[in-house]
């Protein structure tokens, strides 16, 4: 009954209604209805948030052979959330829950192997691990179960959350609504597309995707068609399955060239359905959607090539379509060149490259969605509950939960972690962002090193980590922070000419440095000036002026301070 009430229900009121189903079951010792209690306990969905009763309940769990609780244990050990910090203890419960059958645990494995993370850094471990959670992934998304989810970035936008791109607001959704009603075709479009596979927040809801393609293809929208072609092939709720409308919607928006149609027919054709099976008309389609940019075409292309379907083998062909949709995100295309690379076929072997496509398909798991409860959670100002949801994503290697995390952390608004672990545990997971590419991560290294976060002051440490920002991502943070430590001679050699240039780079790199870099400019030029002064004429007599000393560590601030004042002084004078 809870699973049914789950799986059903839209809202939270429905939805939490199903877990007095799953306390009543956990009780009489059922264990599915166990695992999820333990789930719902730790994650705080509903606001139940109890993690030593969480902790309680997989212990028992896991005595059972739950390969949920143990990578729920593994988990909470590797982070020292309600139980010891212990990463051995932790890889002994991922261990034991792949084993079982976790795919999570599969994937954490992965994840470590593939970065060193208390193991020894082994690829091909790691493309053992991922290509099993990838073969399950790809056979999900075979049957037309791909989740995309929006993964927003705290860092990103800590000031004003609401008003983010990756969630539609509750005011914009409203606003869409109303243009659609007055026939506002391209929102139509949208807001269909949004309904059918449930994004930006909004809920899966099939009547209502229908519901806005109709509208939009009697307004002669031929994506709508394509659309509502799409919806009848697959089957829903709202529209059945059935392969002549299909058939019948896929050609009226392929008569207006439209790229999603003609694919539409190349696949009734590919796997006979309402027409005999003929993988020559099924390739005409495919090549006609694909010259138009369409993914999915590119993908069918290349699984022609790759299975021999219709025409002769060809894996050059093959890797060349998958390469294409690949770049558009086509999952199954990256799926298939994971295949590729790993075993080597139709392209030189390379373990590194599989399993970095590998670990792309297997982020599209169900485990996903935990993007978006993690971040309502979090608007919510349900912290606690946010934090494990991101930290259970970054430990499977997310590189936007470990920012999420990490940021998380650093606020020191959570409560399941003791004060004094939130810093290294920050740096940690800021550390692991900042290997998969993250640029602001970078930076916070760097920040953390300087100022002494979770680890020992290192000016030279933090030097390093904000080159690497500097060169390799052109952050202006870094060229700022970096021109600061050159003008003080702060882990680095003293040098004001390289400070000048980096803080002009700076400015040239990000309009936000512009004010900063002018500040900051102004009280360089005038502080060596001052010296220049000062040592030209009367070194003797003004040694003891020791600017450190006199006005203390922050006496740059003062000077700041003082020419500020000065040009607001003239500016008055000026327009008085």
């Amino acid at each position: 009954m809870g699973i049914k009430i789950l799986q059903q229900s839209k809202s939270q009121k429905q939805k939490a209604e199903a877990y007095v189903f799953f306390a009543k079951a956990a009780d009489m010792g059922n264990l599915k209805a166990m695992e999820k209690m333990a789930d719902a306990l730790l994650f705080g969905n509903f606001g139940m948030q109890n993690i030593t009763a969480a902790i309680q309940l997989y212990e028992s769990l896991a005595k059972e052979g739950s390969y949920k609780a143990q990578n729920a244990l593994g988990f909470l050990s590797s982070y020292g959330i309600g139980m010891e910090y212990d990463q051995a203890k932790a890889l002994i419960y991922y261990t034991f829950g792949s084993a079982g059958g976790s795919m999570m645990s599969q994937m954490i494995l992965g994840y470590r192997y593939l970065s060193g993370i208390n193991v020894l850094q082994n690829c091909e471990v790691a493309l053992n691990h991922y290509k099993k959670v990838a073969d399950y992934i790809a056979d999900k998304l075979e049957k037309s179960e791909g989740i995309p989810v929006e993964k927003v970035r705290l860092t990103e936008r800590p000031e004003n959350l609401s008003s983010n791109s990756e969630i539609l607001d509750w005011d914009i959704y409203q606003y869409y609504k109303f243009l659609a009603e007055r026939g506002d075709v391209q929102i139509q479009v949208s807001l269909g597309q949004l309904h059918l596979i449930g994004r930006k927040g909004l809920d899966q809801d099939y009547y209502k995707a229908l519901y806005y393609f109709l509208k939009a293809a009697k307004a002669g929208s031929a994506n709508a068609m394509a659309f509502i072609g799409k919806m009848y092939l697959e089957g829903n709720a709202a529209a059945p399955q059935n392969n002549a409308t299909a058939f019948k919607y896929f050609s009226m928006a392929a008569s207006k060239g439209n790229a999603i149609g003609l694919h539409g027919l190349g696949l009734l054709y590919f796997y006979g359905k309402g027409v005999p099976v003929n993988y020559a008309e099924a390739l005409k389609y495919f090549q006609k959607a694909a010259e138009k940019g369409w993914p999915n075409a590119q993908f069918q292309l290349g699984f022609m090539y790759y299975s021999g379907s219709g025409v002769w083998k060809d894996y050059k062909l093959a890797f060349k379509y998958f390469y294409l949709a690949s770049q558009s995100g086509q999952p199954l295309a990256i799926y298939y060149l994971a295949e590729m690379y790993a075993t080597g076929t139709g392209v030189l072997r390379s373990c590194r490259t599989a399993v970095e496509l590998y670990k792309g398909v297997c982020e599209l798991g169900h485990w996903a969605e935990k993007f978006l409860t993690a971040y309502f959670a979090y608007k919510d100002g349900d912290i606690d509950s946010s934090l494990v949801q991101y930290a259970l994503l970054a430990e499977m290697g997310y590189e936007v939960a470990q920012s999420n995390s990490a940021f998380i952390l650093e606020s020191k608004k959570a409560k399941i972690l003791e004060k004094e672990k939130m810093f290294p545990m920050a740096l940690l997971l800021w550390n692991r962002a900042a290997i998969q590419g993250n640029a602001f991560a970078r930076v916070k290294i760097g920040d953390y090193h300087y100022y002494g976060y979770g680890t020992k002051k290192d000016y030279q440490t933090a030097a390093t980590h904000y080159s690497i920002a500097a060169d390799k991502y052109h952050s202006a943070q870094a060229m700022f922070n970096l021109a600061y430590m050159y003008e003080h001679g702060l882990g680095i050699a003293k040098d004001i000419h390289l400070a000048r240039r980096l803080y002009d780079m700076a400015a040239q790199t990000s309009s936000d440095a512009h004010i900063p870099v002018f500040f900051a400019l102004m009280k360089l030029e005038t502080v060596h000036l001052l010296r220049d002064i000062l040592f030209f004429n009367f070194t003797m007599r003004w040694k003891w002026m020791k600017l450190d000393n006199t006005l203390g560590p922050y006496w740059d601030l003062f000077v700041i301070g003082l020419i500020v004042a000065v040009l607001i002084f003239l500016l008055r004078n000026r327009y008085g």
